[in-house]
């Protein structure tokens, strides 16, 4: 199960943080004490920012060092509010590694 949050939207580019969670099951009461549930984590949990480029119909999904590269603008935009020119460029380059089109599911 994955967790999504929209970090940016405008006309150009939009930026989802996506977060690998837990995911509780429910077993017999026997097996288990009153109330309690059993957590199950993923075999590889991932954490990841889906870019897309609206003007070409795009995207790139940065997990990994990508990630936390990313992590890093985003930390820095936290603390020093860019304007909006300064978030697109920086959207741009990564943008620029887009290949895969837009697939609505």
């Amino acid at each position: 199960m994955f967790v999504m949050h929209t970090l940016y939207d405008s006309d150009a580019y939009s930026v989802t943080h996506m977060l690998a969670n837990a995911v509780a099951i429910d077993l017999p009461l026997d097996a288990l004490s009153a109330g309690e549930q059993l957590l199950v984590l993923p075999q590889l949990v991932r954490h990841g920012f889906e870019i897309v480029d609206k003007r070409s119909g795009k995207e790139v999904y940065l997990d990994g060092s990508w990630a936390e590269m990313f992590q890093q603008h985003i930390v820095a935009w936290q603390q020093n509010t860019p304007t909006q020119e300064e978030v697109e460029d920086t959207l741009e380059r990564y943008a620029e590694l887009a290949q895969n089109p837009v697939v609505m599911h």
